[in-house]
């Protein structure tokens, strides 16, 4: 092949995502040409309800997974939090990048900490799993919802609409704007353990062996070990992008691994929550097996009534 097309949406995060793996790509095919393509996602249209609300899986990847379908594009690449764990026929997960930070993020111009809010202080998020760790951490502030890309969010938090909001770490560092804020802090996952894939980038293509073969050297050992816990968990637990689970699969040797997993009510009223140790070399089947102690203990039943309440 001479060409390779990537659809992308049309977000500041996303043509960056897109721009640095048509750079790595060139890197290992310099002849190659590498063009983006680029698209608007229902995910980008609807900015006045939260994602819970619109419901679906998909929000931000179908419009790129029917022009790959379509021969369109070649691949799509994705904030792999953002990518159900099942594809259309036709389609797959080709491969995933080194992940950067996987924290979220304290953004506030007033306050330096979740610690050093007040009682009744404004806190901006849409995402369910932040709603749930913020109750956890803070039952008295006031969670108010945030939709928007980066640039639209920070700037409601300069105009004074939140006290302080939550973001992932790796989308700020990526487009460097941290400084837009006064107080910029990432909040370790003993705290706050991040969605699935939180800070990998997957790359989505067609089954089509040519492309699957130019695009595998981008896969990135440690982050396929780690996505494949986190993504095998959802994935038992038959839970989408927007509900409140938390996982975070961290390798701690050669030889194990960490895995970080909770999953609740948005109001964090209810959760259950595990914190392992497990041998890296059964990482096909960990994810699965933690699902399955979270399902003993009445996790699909929690997370049927959190959609009830999220949907309302």
């Amino acid at each position: 092949m001479d060409k390779l097309i990537i659809a992308t949406r049309r977000s500041q995060l996303a043509l960056w995502q897109s721009e640095y793996i048509k750079a790595e790509l060139k890197k290992f095919y310099p002849e190659m040409e590498v063009e983006l393509q680029e698209f608007v996602t229902k995910g980008d249209k609807i900015l006045d309800v939260p994602l819970a609300k619109i419901g679906g899986k998909g929000l931000f990847t179908k419009e790129l997974e029917v022009a790959m379908l379509n021969g369109e594009a070649h691949l799509a690449v994705h904030s792999l939090k953002d990518v159900p764990t099942q594809f259309e026929d036709g389609l797959q997960l080709a491969a995933v990048t080194k992940r950067f930070d996987p924290r979220d993020a304290f953004l506030s111009n007033k306050y330096t900490s979740l610690d050093d809010l007040p009682k009744g202080a404004i806190v901006g998020t849409t995402s369910l799993r932040r709603r749930m760790a913020l109750k956890l951490l803070r039952p008295d502030i006031e969670l108010k919802d945030l939709r928007g890309n980066i640039n639209t969010r920070i700037a409601k938090l300069n105009a004074g609409e939140y006290d302080a909001i939550i973001l992932a770490a790796t989308g700020l560092q990526k487009l460097g704007i941290e400084g837009e804020v006064k107080h910029f802090i990432p909040i370790n996952t003993d705290k706050m353990i991040p969605s699935m894939g939180q800070a990998t980038l997957g790359i989505e293509t067609t089954t089509d062996p040519k492309i699957v073969e130019l695009v595998s050297v981008l896969n990135d050992k440690d982050a396929h070990i780690e996505s494949t816990i986190e993504r095998d968990f959802v994935h038992k637990l038959e839970g989408g992008c927007q509900v409140p689970i938390g996982v975070k699969a961290t390798i701690i040797d050669e030889n194990s691994i960490r895995v970080q997993a909770i999953v609740g009510m948005p109001d964090g009223s209810e959760y259950i929550e595990e914190d392992i140790t497990a041998d890296i070399e059964d990482f096909e089947i960990i994810g699965q097996n933690l699902a399955q102690t979270f399902i003993d203990q009445g996790a699909k039943e929690l997370l049927e009534r959190a959609e009830k309440v999220a949907f309302k």
